[in-house]
């Protein structure tokens, strides 16, 4: 994919009647994953419990790790209806022999915005692809820029599935993944594949059970759970602290795990959670996710911005 000029892109399309623009309007962000409750049901005993999953072990070679990386910027206005270009990009990086070494890469450049606005752009934005916004409703800016950051997300989602894919045809080691697996029937029932969430937008649990949830001590992992899902990926699910979060934050160090549902007995739970504490990042990671992090997650991340400075 050619580099992409965005200020030269927004004098052109100044010089197409356009409004050039760059800084989004103050107010104008929203949330793609709005924080809700949704109740899970318990498949390991009849309360929730903490479990000590006992001291790290170190993963067997080889292990992938998968993740992706968006960013995106506001060029012009055609009218009130902006125009948004974002960048994409996934990768998996494979550990052998204690080294990681990149194996798949994909990396994407698209503009966004209603087809209108598109079609005012012109010839200004031909080798990018295009997402089309839903133009059943007036611009309005704010809910259109809140549209194109659900498009890139998707965008995004999408890239992530075709690189993890590919990787799969090629190797049957165990992939890490960046988020949650129910994004794909085939990632939910893979016995070789493991999600990893820092995000909690969404809780399983509320009340006293919620509370417990939280407040997981440091090398314990909760019960394990069957997530409410509206996909047809069912998983198996439990909570993991990574590092202690006493004086920080209920969430410091705290993730989810999920697994295809034959990885959801009480041993399995156990050995990966035990793995999944030897695979942290370590302190000195300069990312303010970092008690969350896993360092071959952290380490895809890089690579991708790596590649996306060096080409825009």
């Amino acid at each position: 994919m050619p580099a992409t000029n965005l200020a030269h892109l927004r004098r052109v399309l100044a010089v197409r009647g356009l409004t050039p623009a760059s800084v989004i309007p103050d107010a104008s962000g929203g949330r793609t994953e709005e924080a809700c409750v949704r109740p899970a049901r318990l498949v390991e005993g009849d309360s929730l419990a903490w479990r000590p999953v006992g001291a790290a072990e170190p993963w067997p070679d080889p292990l992938a790790f998968l993740d992706g990386i968006q960013r995106s910027e506001l060029i012009a206005y055609a009218g009130a209806a902006p125009i948004v270009v974002g960048e994409i990009a996934a990768a998996v990086r494979e550990r052998a022999g204690r080294r990681l070494t990149t194996v798949l890469t994909e990396r994407r450049v698209i503009a966004i915005a209603r087809p209108s606005a598109l079609a005012a752009a012109g010839d200004a934005l031909d080798g990018l692809e295009s997402v089309a916004l839903p133009e059943d409703e007036p611009p309005h800016p704010v809910r259109d820029l809140f549209n194109a950051a659900r498009a890139l997300d998707r965008a995004r989602g999408s890239l992530e599935l075709l690189v993890g894919d590919r990787f799969r045809r090629q190797s049957e080691g165990w992939l890490v993944v960046d988020g949650s697996l129910t994004e794909s029937p085939g990632w939910a029932a893979d016995p070789r594949m493991l999600g990893i969430s820092k995000s909690h937008a969404t809780l399983p649990f509320e009340g006293a059970e919620l509370e417990r949830y939280l407040r997981l001590p440091y090398g314990h992992r909760s019960s394990v759970y069957a997530p409410e899902t509206r996909s047809l990926a069912p998983v198996r699910a439990w909570a993991l602290r990574l590092w202690p979060w006493e004086g920080k934050d209920l969430f410091h160090g705290l993730v989810r795990i999920e697994v295809a549902p034959v990885n959801g007995s009480t041993e399995m739970a156990d050995l990966l959670a035990r793995r999944l504490l030897a695979e942290r990042a370590p302190l000195s990671t300069p990312d303010p996710r970092w008690d969350r992090l896993l360092y071959g997650i952290h380490s895809v991340e890089q690579y991708l911005r790596a590649q996306v400075r060096g080409t825009a």
